[in-house]
């Protein structure tokens, strides 16, 4: 039986990602999130990032508790699912040293 032949709930069920992918989605947006912590205040106005974003990301540079930064970067990873990823990798690739043909070369 292949998806023609579904009744349309399970032709959307079939097209949906698994669990386990939605999971691994967002827990890469939330590590991307946490790397914006590092991120100087002009880099991170140059992303043009949702204003609630950018006070939680302030918030945890912040805090010092180890569980209270946990639950920060659990927020920030929420928020990070709002926003488009690209230009962030972008931008923290160039700040790492890795702009593509400009940066450093990896071994």
């Amino acid at each position: 039986m292949n998806s023609e032949e579904l009744p349309d709930d399970d032709a959307e069920f079939a097209e949906r990602p698994s669990r386990s992918a939605r999971k691994r989605a967002a827990e890469y947006l939330q590590k991307l999130g946490v790397r914006l912590v590092g991120l100087r205040d002009a880099q991170l106005q140059a992303l043009a990032l949702p204003e609630e974003l950018l006070e939680a990301v302030r918030e945890a540079r912040r805090l010092r508790g180890q569980s209270a930064l946990a639950r920060q970067h659990q927020y920030i990873g929420r928020l990070m699912r709002e926003v488009d990823p690209e230009p962030i990798e972008r931008a923290l690739d160039l700040a790492a040293g890795r702009g593509g043909a400009h940066g450093k070369m990896r071994r």
